[in-house]
């Protein structure tokens, strides 16, 4: 079966298997492809772009994800999190002569929204969307993690300027790694320490320049040396000498583009597609999918079972075109949810079950726009309410785009989908203007690309100093994009295998250069 998605006009497949998927939670099928739908999600999270308002509950100067100029009621953590407040308190009758766009959207501009969302911070004011940090700055989406800044780290420990690392420590600049110790510029390595600028190893040490490599030590460009040889090379390897360190990392691109590629990366999976799949079975059509099973159309997800459409979230079952945050189940057309069950089209609802059209609930049953209702008149009143969707096409389908709190540029949508502001706004989407204002020129560096200021805080410097590292010259968004830019996209195509030409389903598109091996070839050319 196939459908055309109404969002950019082209035909996507509907298999047997999503069709059973759809039949199993009592949902239609999709009317968006996977792209668009992920694309229409990512609209409504704001990772990076913080700044400072005021409280609207306590007066106290904050760190936002909501700029000044937005209209909304926005509280402090603490405040958000009190019960100095009632979410009940901006309750409203469902109202059958509107679309529920209208009527959410009318609730959801009024209802007070938490600045950021931190859990179980420490000294980690500047974050946002993580868990159980301490001493870190500028990290998003990140858990269990100290003395972390600019990135995405999770389980790690001393690491600066990351994407996607997990239980790392004292690293910098590494991209999508995990378990790696005290390396540097290092992009899907696991298991490895003391690497510098290297790219898909795994059980290695004391590696410089170096793709491909499995269990090796000693190792210079792919190529064995002698401990001493390789220490006395090592000693020569100035880290702030920019003239050494572009050298090396145009030798390291060169052995990159030299090196086969897996035509995806994984771990004990079974009956899988996509990339950078994990302990996981029955995947379809997912990224940075870990512990998870029985889903598709998924990306940057830890155990998952029966979930399709998922982004940036944890511990779910049976959700459906949902984003962030984590341990839900029945949980469709939803965001920032936890601990939640039998969720609809509901946003930011903590500790709730039976809610549909909600937001920023807490502790809450039964619930209609934020109106408290009887388990029977819930019960009576959910199944019209659902059959009103139907009759406005809404129904089976995530927020649209319009609706979202922040504009299209502030999102996560535009890494991944990119669009000038007058391709946002011809699509639909809401763009932001708001610049906030530069910090004081005395105490910043002015990033070489941008020109855009930038600090140096003194835990930093520290950093730099004990790796004996730069201080960087290009301000953290300007890293950040660069660091994207070593990603595959997030989406999948049909070409051969450079060795055996079996037909393979990869992120590298058939026209990029690079040679890409079936798994089979692969194995038998790095083991």
């Amino acid at each position: 079966m196939t459908n055309t998605c109404k969002h950019c006009g082209n035909d996507f497949p509907i298999t047997e298997t999503d069709q059973a998927y759809y039949e199993k939670i009592n949902m239609p099928a999709p009317n968006f492809c996977p792209s668009c739908r992920m694309q229409r999600r990512m609209t409504f999270r704001n990772e990076r772009h913080l700044c400072q308002r005021n409280c609207d509950l306590c007066g106290e100067t904050t760190i936002s994800m909501y700029s000044p100029d937005k209209p909304f009621t926005v509280y402090c953590q603490d405040c958000w999190w009190s019960d100095k407040w009632d979410a009940q308190d901006f309750s409203q009758d469902f109202d059958f002569d509107k679309t529920f766009s209208e009527q959410f959207q009318e609730l959801h501009r009024k209802t007070p929204k938490i600045a950021a969302m931190n859990v179980n911070r420490e000294n980690s004011e500047y974050c946002n969307i993580t868990g159980d940090v301490k001493n870190c700055y500028l990290i998003f989406g990140s858990v269990y993690s100290e003395d972390c800044m600019y990135g995405s780290p999770y389980y790690s420990k001393d690491c600066l300027d990351t994407l996607v690392v997990r239980e790392c420590e004292l690293c910098y600049e590494c991209t999508d790694c995990r378990k790696l110790y005290n390396c540097m510029f290092c992009h899907d390595c696991v298991n490895s320490s003391d690497l510098l600028h290297c790219y898909d190893l795994q059980g290695c040490q004391e590696c410089i320049g170096c793709a491909g490599l499995r269990n090796k030590k000693f190792c210079i460009y792919n190529e064995q040396y002698s401990e001493e040889e390789y220490k006395k090379f090592k000693a020569k390897v100035d880290l702030c000498d920019s003239k050494t360190m572009q050298a090396l990392q145009e030798k390291a691109h060169e052995m990159k583009m030299k090196s086969p590629r897996r035509f995806m990366q994984m771990a004990q999976v079974e009956n899988v597609s996509g990339d950078h799949i994990y302990n996981s079975k029955n995947i379809q059509n997912s990224f940075f999918t870990d512990k998870s099973e029985d889903c598709a159309y998924c990306a940057q997800v830890v155990d998952l079972k029966d979930c399709y459409d998922n982004n940036y979230t944890e511990e779910n079952e049976l959700c459906y075109d949902y984003l962030g945050m984590y341990a839900n189940k029945n949980v469709c057309f939803s965001l920032f949810c936890r601990h939640a069950y039998n969720v609809l089209f509901s946003d930011y609802c903590v500790n709730v079950k039976n809610l549909f059209g909600c937001s920023n609930m807490k502790n809450a049953e039964y619930c209609i726009l934020n109106k408290q209702y009887t388990k029977e008149e819930y019960e009576k009143l959910l199944p019209r309410i659902i059959e009103h969707l139907k009759s406005t096409g809404e129904w089976g389908e995530f927020f649209p785009s319009n609706i979202a709190p922040f504009g299209y540029n502030e999102t996560v949508a535009q890494e991944y989908f990119p669009l000038t502001r007058d391709e946002a706004l011809a699509k639909n989407f809401v763009w932001s203007d708001y610049e906030s204002p530069a910090p004081e020129a005395e105490k910043t560096i002015k990033c070489e690309v941008t020109d855009k200021p930038f600090r140096i805080l003194q835990p930093e410097l520290k950093f730099y100093k004990k790796l004996s590292l730069p201080i960087p010259s290009k301000h953290p968004d300007v890293r950040h994009q660069e660091r994207l830019a070593l990603r595959n996209p997030r989406k999948l195509w049909k070409r051969s295998c450079s060795k055996c030409n079996t037909e393979i389903t990869t992120s590298y598109s058939p026209d990029r250069k690079e040679l890409v091996y079936c798994e089979d070839c692969y194995l038998a050319e790095v083991y």
